[in-house]
């Protein structure tokens, strides 16, 4: 359910465009008002086979199809979320993954932790560590370094390596603004959102090639780091990525990845399976990270540095609370 600032937001932004309105009917009507808090029809990714789990964000499947050059033989999954949230909900929430690392590019887990309720053997945050300011995001080849890493700290864990890309910003195509909702109460708009008010002159066919070109641009990391994994891989995504196609039931355009959107360009994702001959001995072990398993808070003035970091680094991809 929605707080009453998410509530006044909501109204203000439905009466300037009126397509919000229709996207809300989408959601309420695709999570059956609100009985479930992902989608349902969609994998769990813990119950399959894997030691190596490669998440690129925002990855629909025909664009992985067309496009990429891993070797193995790709499938199709259903995802539980059209949004990171979802999938991290729909995937993890409430349970003890105590033989499993997380490394991520994106700080959803952590700003999202109470309502997840997880607990992994460790995580690493990569957005808190090294986030590139130029151009607002985590590079692909800095989560490439950090996945190898955590491969050699943990050769009996699985492994969940979460890349940023092919989800904005547009590393290769910086002349489109994307835009960033700092401060929605002023009105600013991420790229989607101008797109789906009508307030821009992006073309449809502009988006898809930045689009493209940053699942381009991390194919060659996930090449390098698929080279020094041991153990059963596959890559696959957390959501795709609407780009003016039609929503449903109401047959709005969208764009982006509005949460509670199952629609096929959002939820069906690739599941490209690495062949292997070696599989890992995964065990599970107390978290690395104690504090995962502590009920008491941090410092005061460190939780509030955290916590103003995580939001930052939403902002510049396009999320807001």
């Amino acid at each position: 359910m929605y707080t009453l600032p998410q509530l006044w937001r909501g109204v203000r932004r439905g009466l300037s465009t009126p397509s919000y309105f229709a996207r809300e009917l989408n959601r309420l009507y695709n999570r059956q008002l609100f009985r479930y808090e992902y989608n349902i029809d969609g994998v769990d990714v813990m119950e399959e086979e894997w030691d190596n789990l490669i998440v690129l964000d925002a990855c629909r499947y025909d664009l992985f199809a067309d496009h990429h050059d891993l070797p193995g033989t790709l499938e199709r999954r259903i995802s539980r979320g059209s949004h990171t949230v979802e999938f991290l909900i729909g995937n993890f929430s409430g349970k003890d993954l105590l033989d499993t690392v997380y490394v991520t590019a994106s700080p959803q887990l952590h700003r999202r932790h109470d309502r997840i309720n997880t607990v992994f053997h460790d995580v690493i945050n990569v957005w808190q560590r090294e986030w590139d300011e130029e151009h607002g995001t985590v590079l692909p080849e800095t989560m490439t370094k950090y996945g190898r890493r955590a491969a050699k700290r943990y050769p009996n864990k699985r492994l969940i390596i979460h890349y940023i890309q092919p989800h904005y910003p547009f590393i290769e195509n910086p002349e489109i603004d994307v835009g960033r909702r700092l401060q929605m109460t002023n009105g600013g708009k991420d790229i989607w959102e101008q797109l789906l008010a009508g307030e821009t002159t992006v073309s449809r066919d502009d988006i898809w090639q930045a689009y493209r070109n940053n699942f381009r641009r991390v194919l060659p990391s996930i090449h390098e780091l698929l080279d020094l994994l041991v153990g059963a891989s596959v890559v696959t995504s957390d959501h795709g990525n609407m780009i003016g196609e039609r929503s449903s039931p109401l047959p709005i355009r969208e764009w982006g990845h509005p949460s509670g959107t199952y629609t096929e360009e959002l939820v069906m994702v690739p599941w490209q399976v690495i062949p292997s001959t070696e599989r890992r001995n995964i065990r599970s072990e107390p978290p690395k990270n104690r504090q995962q398993m502590i009920s008491s808070d941090p410092p005061e003035s460190r939780r509030r540095s955290t916590e103003h970091i995580a939001r930052d680094r939403l902002r510049d991809l396009g999320y807001y609370d």
